[in-house]
Formats: structure tokens, C-alpha cells, sequence
């Protein structure tokens, strides 16, 4: 159990993070049109796993954007945009943002990435959302770095993240 912070006060996810250098949980979730995705779809692809609770809140908003400029930009790096949200809330978002270089996924249906990846809220008022987390695969679907935002707040670290793909 991860101890983090939301609007300053008190919050823990149901575990932790995958650890470095160590394979990847496998993942099924939902693509924008409603189609199913895992994580054997993007073998051989370096993964920006960026994880939030919605994309119907500012920071969240603001990671999807930096990630869209940022990584996609990287060779043979795709960035992977998780929440709970539906995939109609999704698309509006990314129509009117006028997003097309990340893929938008959604973990609403079980809720198996959030307890497999050990971000899913186990308390506060955020409770069964995602927290704000990074995760970075490398080609061979080992993971190369993690990060949990300490506050939800807060903004992941984005040079750390970009700097480790261009490494990876």
C-alpha cells in the first residue's frame, strides 16, 4: 500500500507500483471505441504508462497534454493515457483538444490494471479512481521506471520520464 496525499489530506492505493526491471503486468482495457487492448498489442514498443484518476480534471488534463507532446514525439514510443473514465468522456476530450499522438484507455470495466498495477484509491474521496502514476516499459515489457505523484495535485515528473525513454 502506497501512502500518498489528495488535497493535502491522507490517501493509500491498494498496493504498489511494479517494481524496476521486472516484467510488466499484463493489462486489458478499453480502447476509445470500445474495443479491448492488452498489454501484447504494443510488444516490441517502448510504453509511457500515464495513469490519473480523470481526464475531467486540470492536471490530468495537463499530463495528457505534455505527454502528447513530449514522448509521442519519441521513435518507437507509444503513450498510453489510463483512468477510469469512459471512453466517450475520452474522445471529448481529445476532440476538443485536438489530441491524436496518445491512446486514450480506460480501466472502468474491472478495474484489474488499477488493483494489478497497485494504483487504484483504496480510501479517501477519490476511492477506486487511479492515482497519479508513471510507468515506463522498454521494448522487452520490462519495467524502466515508475513514479507515484506523493500529492495527487501535483504533476508527475516529466523530464525524468522523457529522460528515461530516450535512455530505455
Amino acid at each position: 500500500m502506497a501512502s500518498i496525499t489528495l488535497g493535502g489530506n491522507p490517501a493509500n492505493t491498494v498496493g504498489e507500483l511494479p517494481a524496476q526491471n521486472t516484467k510488466a503486468p499484463d493489462f486489458t482495457l478499453t480502447k476509445s471505441d470500445m474495443s479491448t487492448v492488452s498489454l501484447s498489442d504494443y510488444k516490441g514498443t517502448k510504453l509511457v504508462l500515464n495513469i490519473f484518476p480523470s481526464v475531467d480534471t486540470g492536471v490530468c488534463a495537463q499530463s495528457v497534454r505534455e505527454f502528447n507532446k513530449r514522448a509521442s514525439k519519441l521513435e518507437n514510443t507509444k503513450v498510453l493515457c489510463i483512468s477510469k473514465d469512459l471512453p466517450f468522456a475520452q474522445n471529448r476530450f481529445c476532440g476538443a483538444e485536438g489530441i491524436e499522438n496518445v491512446e486514450m484507455l480506460s480501466d472502468y470495466k474491472t478495474g484489474k490494471f488499477g488493483e494489478n498495477y497497485g494504483v487504484t484509491f483504496a480510501d479517501s474521496a477519490f476511492e477506486t479512481l487511479l492515482s497519479r502514476s508513471i510507468v515506463i516499459v522498454d521494448q522487452n515489457g520490462q519495467v524502466v521506471y515508475t513514479e507515484q505523484v506523493p500529492e495527487t495535485g501535483d504533476e508527475p515528473d516529466y523530464n525524468a520520464a522523457v529522460e528515461t525513454l530516450m535512455n530505455a
